[in-house]
């Protein structure tokens, strides 16, 4: 019984932990959005941590897009926790309007973290799919990681949209594990108010009360 008990509890433990896991992983997605290809995935083949998340979004596709294409600081934000972001120097600013100044995203160009981090936008399908890759570095050591995060719209038969975003992360070093999988619990957090964020602007904010450029924001 003394052998049994204190086994038995660790078993315990690790299914709660490997619960846990899995439900901030895939949080809000379906086990096919969990499973179906997107873009951006052949980009890291062989991912070592993979995150997908997903909201239903009472808009359209099309409404939903400019809120993807203006991402990054020093743009539209990331419609998160502000404050917790600038809190480590990011100086991030959410946007509750879309700003047409910010709807240009194309292959190249960069979404940026903080001042001095960014990821490089590496696949647009415009008004479907946002693709970023690259890592952000640990002080003056290089990320030990290849990764991509990737939003996707998909439009579904009842007329609203399910966002879903994946990331894909590929260690290149052997203790990038060790930093990243306590990481994902903050990024979980993050992404879900982003999601969120996401949701609250583009169901609230219809085609037609846009300013006056905003058609033009569509491609």
């Amino acid at each position: 019984m003394r052998v049994t008990r204190p086994l038995a509890a660790g078993l315990g433990l690790l299914a709660a932990v490997a619960l846990l896991r899995r439900r901030y992983l895939h949080w809000g997605a379906t086990d096919q959005e969990v499973t179906m290809a997107l873009p951006g995935d052949d980009l890291v083949d062989h991912a070592d941590l993979v995150a997908t998340r997903a909201i239903t979004i009472s808009a359209a596709a099309s409404d939903i897009w400019p809120w993807l294409a203006q991402l990054g600081q020093g743009r539209g934000g990331f419609y998160s926790y502000d404050a917790l972001e600038n809190l480590v120097g990011c100086d991030i600013h959410s946007a509750d309007r879309i700003v047409p100044e910010w709807q240009s995203v194309d292959v190249g160009s960069e979404v940026r973290f903080a001042p001095e981090i960014a990821l490089a936008v590496a696949r647009v399908e415009h008004g479907r799919a946002l693709v970023l890759r690259g890592g952000i570095p640990m002080g003056p050591v290089p990320p030990p990681y290849d990764s991509t995060w990737a939003f996707v719209l998909i439009d579904r038969d009842d007329g609203t949209t399910r966002l879903v975003t994946r990331e894909r992360y590929e260690y290149s070093r052997w203790w990038a594990g060790l930093v990243l999988e306590p990481v994902e619990l903050v990024s979980f957090v993050m992404s879900r108010r982003m999601l969120r964020g996401v949701k609250a602007r583009a169901e609230r904010t219809p085609v037609g009360a846009r300013d006056p450029g905003a058609r033009d924001l569509q491609r």
